[in-house]
């Protein structure tokens, strides 16, 4: 099993036990608010990510910390829970538990996740015209695209649905031809 597996594997159990807990008192929306502060205060700053999953830190002063940053600014119940991740110490895996716990948001939702690799930028008119077409084939209320920049691609998007690859660039092409030409027997 790779590490980043057994590293989701380790921090789903945390993802359901939240996600159990905001179902059960009725507070999904407020959590998913929270979380997504946190994701964004976390992207934003390097150094807190570098002292908060530093293991030479003491519990106590990340407590502090977490106390000192987020108290006004998220719910208690979410404070709560990371303070548990630092005691646990789990809160290295803040962003895997994040993840999950979206994950299991979205499959309540019905809301299926799509990637999207575009050698450029898509437009919010192109993007809402995919998110359409999408709903439509999976047969899903709601997508959530997440858009990715390969410039590689030279032209075309590839799209990932769960396991489903959708390949339509020219790489993909190029990458097919050759794989023609190297197996044809002269």
């Amino acid at each position: 099993m790779s590490t980043k597996g057994l590293l989701k594997k380790i921090a789903l159990p945390y993802a359901e036990a939240l996600f159990d807990f905001s179902k059960s008192k009725e507070i999904l929306e407020s959590i998913n608010q929270d979380l997504k502060f946190i994701l964004d205060t976390l992207l934003k700053t390097d150094t807190l990510v570098i002292f908060l999953t530093n293991p030479l830190v003491k519990s106590q002063c990340k407590i502090n910390v977490i106390k000192a940053i987020f108290t006004s600014k998220i719910s208690k119940y979410a404070l709560d829970f990371l303070y548990i991740l630092i005691e646990k110490r789990r809160i290295n895996l803040l962003n895997l538990i994040i993840d999950e716990y979206f994950n299991l948001f979205y499959s309540l939702e019905a809301v299926t996740i799509v990637d999207l690799y575009s050698a450029i930028v898509i437009s919010s008119t192109q993007q809402k015209a995919l998110e359409e077409k999408l709903i439509t084939i999976t047969k899903s209320r709601q997508i959530k695209l997440l858009v990715h920049i390969k410039p590689e691609l030279i032209a075309g998007v590839i799209v990932k649905i769960g396991s489903k690859v959708i390949d339509m660039s020219i790489y993909g092409q190029l990458k097919q031809v050759e794989s023609y030409l190297n197996c044809s027997t002269i």
